[in-house]
């Protein structure tokens, strides 16, 4: 700019320095211009991998992909491509990463730039990752010249080609099977018959009696065959049922229309007798579903839903093999992206004899109770018996509405499991409390009591409560005959003398209050509801088995396990691959564990146990007989019970336990059910 000096002498001094300050301005401007930096390939693709890491595909594809792609593929196709195949393969933990040049590069100088790209992500078949080539084109859009991406599906998916179809198989895990010591099969994966019917062969007038051969309502069956996607000429499942009801299945496929297969099923061989130590499986409820869906269970998955199959479920489950592939457009072939491999559940073996599970079943069966039997030398539980019973079979093959009404409102509970439950002891508490009061010093085995008459209290302070006994005829009672004879009065008398603290701390020393280290999950045994007994009453009680005193009938018979084992009581297993155990030792010396064996086979050979004894055995063992009743005064109803062993072969000892047998003899009936299975078993 030229000025006249003329034309200065008219400006104002403010009118110069706005002129010299536009002009640098101007100046600064063509500089700033001449310096900025034009766009780089790697800032352009790492703000696309910024947002392919995030999932934002729609600004992937409207801000960063070149022309060519965009005249291949519309933007839908792009977006809903990647949105659809990510959640389908459940698709997450995405990383995508690219490596730059060793060495500058004059991009501005370049029409093409490629970089070694890095993708990988999780699947619901596993990992995919693999290395790609990405390449830019440099575009000019509305002026501005800038890095575009060419994008290909292999992006996606390696191998991916456009018309390309991605597929998901699945695999299933077959289920691990349940065996017993020796083997035999307790929950296996076998097979069932199924039943069907195809509709345009089927005669209405054979409605009602397909509905009694099979016990499933006319109206069940008809809202099968009522099923949207039946046709005539299909074959509509109806029910299945054991293979060991092939006589029935031989009668229903002889009306017209009906028709059966073999189809794999969870098959329970010893039925009723292992219901409840096995359970059974069954598909998951919708609130069990939805706490377990991240565990890969899904609606039509089955899991362990009680017994056994419940318990060890982490074992026995298995996991599904999965496939994702791709089916190419032009060809047959199978382009496998990744595979997770099937991985079979785990057979388990359980300490069970099957066999004797069975032979006490068959003794019980008929009766409402509970049975353990364990091997005191090692702890491990040969049968675990609840009765009445179910059978599993039906509850895995369909179960129907009317059978399952039947059972839950049976009476005597037969889908009750018994086993974990915690009874009151009665009277088997008596060598649990001897063998504390030997321990602790304060029991003197050889000391006499002299009682008389059938009744007992202290003194006037317990009011109208007394101990009573059954047998009044004898007067000089010392630990030998307490026992024979079961003498609540000796036994309330030797708890008072021991002191509550003492009582409690041998009950302690034998498991009571402490969970049962036991793989299959029972109810500990307690002292009394509050773990105290605040009354010289409850100490009486609770010394001869009444009280607030409840016990397992697995804890049971490992209380008298550790009197046979010379004090040492084994903890109970029920896996055969456990490693065995002491759960509690020196709870007698060796002395005193034979003086209490000695006794306890008194108590057969001259007690009140006489109706247990077997030819060719020496049965041992202890009864009771536990009152449940509102108040003393009262009748109420009892449970019978019988702790014994042979001491010919002590490697099993057997508690019973026998509900409402006020009627049927007291404990007296619960031995002769223990003796008929001795007289059957070996």
């Amino acid at each position: 700019m030229k000025i006249q000096k003329n034309q200065i002498k008219g400006l104002s001094l403010h009118m110069i320095k706005r002129i010299l300050l536009l002009c640098f301005f101007a100046t600064l401007s063509l500089l700033v211009a001449g310096c900025q930096e034009k766009p780089q390939p790697d800032d352009r693709l790492q703000e696309y991998v910024d947002l392919w890491n995030k999932g934002k595909f729609d600004s992937m594809f409207s801000d960063y992909v070149n022309s060519s792609t965009k005249e291949t593929f519309k933007k839908e196709d792009f977006v809903t491509r990647y949105k659809d195949i990510y959640k389908d393969l459940e698709v997450k933990d995405v990383k995508v990463s690219f490596e730059k040049p060793d060495k500058e590069v004059e991009w501005d100088k370049e029409t093409k730039a490629e970089f070694p790209m890095t993708i990988s992500f999780q699947t619901l078949a596993g990992e995919v990752s693999y290395e790609k080539e990405i390449t830019l084109t440099k575009e000019k859009k509305d002026e501005d010249e800038n890095w575009f991406v060419a994008w290909e599906p292999s992006f996606i998916l390696p191998e991916m080609e456009k018309g390309d179809k991605v597929g998901v198989d699945s695999i299933s895990a077959k289920r691990g099977e349940i065996l017993d010591r020796n083997q035999q099969p307790l929950a296996i994966n076998g097979e069932a018959f199924e039943l069907g019917i195809v509709p345009k062969e089927f005669n209405d007038g054979d409605l009602d009696k397909l509905s009694k051969l099979i016990d499933l309502s006319s109206e069940s069956i008809q809202s099968k065959l009522d099923q949207s996607w039946v046709k005539p000429e299909f074959f509509v499942p109806i029910k299945k049922i054991a293979l060991s009801e092939r006589p029935l299945a031989l009668e229903v496929i002889e009306l017209g229309g009906l028709y059966s297969k073999r189809v794999p099923a969870r098959e329970y061989p010893y039925g009723e007798a292992t219901a409840h130590l096995t359970g059974y499986i069954g598909k998951l409820t919708a609130e069990k579903l939805e706490k377990l869906k991240d565990k890969g269970y899904t609606a039509q998955s089955l899991m362990g839903l009680s017994g056994a199959e419940e318990v060890y479920e982490d074992q026995l489950r298995g996991k599904d093999g999965k496939q994702i592939y791709l089916k190419k457009q032009e060809s047959e072939d199978l382009v496998t992206v990744v595979e997770q491999p099937v991985e079979d559940g785990k057979n388990i073996s359980l300490t069970i004899d099957a066999e004797m599970q069975k032979k006490i079943y068959e003794q019980m069966k008929d009766e409402a109770g509970t049975a353990a039997a364990l091997n005191p030398q090692t702890g491990e539980a040969l049968a675990l018996v609840s009765t009445p019973a179910y059978d599993p079979n039906e509850f895995v093959l369909g179960i129907s509405s009317e059978k399952y009404k039947k059972l839950a409102d049976d009476p005597t509970k037969p889908l009750r499991n018994r086993i974990p439950l915690a009874y009151s002891p009665g009277s088997t508490m008596k060598g649990i409390t001897a063998s504390v009061g030997l321990k602790s010093g304060k029991l003197d085995p050889n000391k006499i009591y002299d009682i008389q008459g059938k009744t007992w209290k202290k003194d006037e302070s317990w009011g109208n409560y007394k101990v009573v006994r059954v047998f009044a005829n004898e007067s000089k009672v010392d630990l030998e005959s307490a026992l024979k004879f079961s003498d609540n009065i000796y036994f309330a008398r030797v708890g008072m003398e021991m002191g509550t603290d003492t009582f409690i701390a041998g009950l302690k020393d034998f498991g009571f209050g402490e969970d049962i280290p036991f793989s299959y999950p029972m109810y500990k045994s307690q002292v009394s509801n509050d773990g105290k007994i605040s009354k010289e009453v409850q100490l009486a009680d609770s010394a001869f088995g009444q009280g607030e005193i409840l016990m397992s009938i697995v804890h049971l018979a490992s209380a008298y396990g550790g009197i046979i084992n010379d004090g040492n009581m084994m903890k109970p297993r029920l896996l055969m691959d456990e490693e065995q155990e002491v759960w509690k030792k020196d709870l007698l010396t060796k002395e005193q564990a034979d003086m209490m064996k000695t006794n306890l086979r008194k108590v057969v050979t001259e007690g009140i146990a006489g109706k247990a004894s077997v030819e060719g055995k020496a049965i041992a063992g202890k009864t009771g007989t536990a009152e449940i009743k509102s108040e003393q005064g009262t009748t109420g109803t009892e449970n019978g019970l019988f702790v014994s062993y042979d001491q010919n072969d002590p490697s099993m000892v057997l508690a019973m336990l026998l509900e409402d047998v006020q009627d049927a003899g007291g404990s007296t009936h619960t031995v002769q059910v223990a003796k008929k299975f001795y007289d059957s078993w070996k």
